[in-house]
């Protein structure tokens, strides 16, 4: 079979090939081959959870360390502490 495709998009076919390091055939093969993968099959989910980048075991501690450092303590004042002070009820 033989598709007819206009220039331009050639184009940007040919600059998305390269920057992903695959053919232009390569390229539109995965992403036809994605419109036809039923998005909630398993294998569907199994493959995007796969493509999904990991971070590094030093990013997630960066990452928890900045969480840490950032808290700040509650303090949740109680109704009658927005009152002013008149002295105590006998």
């Amino acid at each position: 079979m033989t598709i007819q495709i206009p220039d331009d998009l050639v184009r940007d076919l040919e600059g998305l090939a390269a920057a992903q390091k695959k053919t232009i055939e390569q390229l539109a093969l995965e992403r036809l081959r994605s419109l036809l993968d039923k998005p909630a099959s398993p294998q569907a989910i199994l493959r995007a959870i796969r493509e999904m980048p990991h971070p590094s075991s030093s990013a997630v501690d960066d990452l928890e360390a900045a969480i840490a450092a950032s808290r700040l303590p509650v303090h949740d004042p109680g109704v009658f502490d927005r009152w002013p002070n008149i002295g105590s009820i006998s």
